[in-house]
């Protein structure tokens, strides 16, 4: 799959957490859960619906397109598998959460591939 810049990523990936929780996510969901004004995330979400990643339709759901999914569970996997491995190390599971979350995006997927076949070998996943 061809990466996506970080900020995309971050919103596919906060709007896929979001839809785990309730099934009708709303701009105002995705500002609050990552603390963005609401006229920044509808900008956002304008340049997801351009790029094929979201839909939103009439009542103003934000749904994600097939692409918008895949790169959102592909973020995910590599932000769960990351904080797992870091607090399997010993790190606090504030610190390996906020960790992942910044190695999530820039990890290639040749090394992260690596990392989750590394762990799963030795249980630390």
């Amino acid at each position: 799959m061809t990466r996506s810049n970080e900020s995309t990523e971050m919103y596919l990936e906060t709007i896929l957490t979001e839809s785990l929780k309730h099934p009708d996510v709303h701009a105002i969901d995705i500002a609050n859960a990552m603390g963005f004004s609401k006229p920044s995330v509808s900008i956002a979400m304008k340049n997801l619906r351009e790029q094929g990643h979201v839909t939103v339709d009439a009542d103003s759901h934000i749904r994600l397109t097939d692409s918008g999914r895949a790169i959102a569970e592909s973020i995910y996997d590599r932000h769960r598998t990351l904080t797992r491995l870091f607090e399997s190390l010993g790190v606090s599971p504030e610190v390996a959460e906020a960790d992942a979350c910044r190695i999530e995006h820039c990890i290639s997927d040749e090394t992260f591939a690596a990392i989750k076949k590394h762990a799963e070998k030795h249980g630390s996943l």
